[in-house]
């Protein structure tokens, strides 16, 4: 009798969704860009099915629809220009069905990066849910890691001891094999 007896909660988001499944669907390249908002508020408009790759962008294009930018206030510009790039050459790798060999060399070549960008890219990939890229980049860092001893790794990545020389003798002696 109010006029509101089928507009529950969740109808706003079911009829957002079903714009964005009916968006899909139509060939308007209007409808296929999503606009990603980065740290710095920057705008990067990223093919639909390229932005989608992100778990995290795909839950908030269907929950609120491709018309406002999707915020991504834990990514940084110079982060998500990468991360794009990765989810670019992922997608066209996928769609021309590429050999592994292929897209292990681009991958490899992708990681060689600096320390901060590589740990960047994993917070990044967590946050936006990027399996792939999260287990790409951290694959990286234990690759790093392998058959080092702690102090080697402590200098690899600058990494400052603050164990007393009596507590690391103690770890030394639990963690012994």
């Amino acid at each position: 009798p109010d006029g509101r007896s089928c507009h529950g909660p969740f109808a706003r988001r079911r009829q957002r969704r079903a714009e964005v499944k009916t968006c899909a669907m139509a060939d308007d390249s209007e409808c296929t860009a999503v606009k990603l908002k980065s740290k710095q508020e920057e705008i990067f408009e990223v093919d639909k099915e390229v932005a989608c790759r992100s778990v995290t962008v795909r839950n908030m294009v269907e929950d609120t629809g491709l018309d406002a930018p999707v915020p991504l206030p834990m990514v940084d510009s110079k982060i998500l220009i990468k991360v794009i790039e990765y989810c670019k050459y992922h997608h066209r790798a996928e769609a021309e069905a590429l050999p592994e060999d292929d897209k292990n060399v681009w991958d490899k070549d992708f990681v060689k990066v600096d320390d901060e960008t590589l740990f960047n890219l994993i917070l990044a990939a967590n946050y936006l849910d990027i399996k792939s890229l999260l287990d790409l980049t951290c694959k990286t860092v234990a690759d790093e890691i392998k058959g080092k001893t702690p102090e080697e790794i402590r200098i690899r990545f600058n990494i400052k001891n603050d164990f007393t020389p009596e507590e690391e003798e103690e770890v030394k002696r639990e963690n012994a094999w």
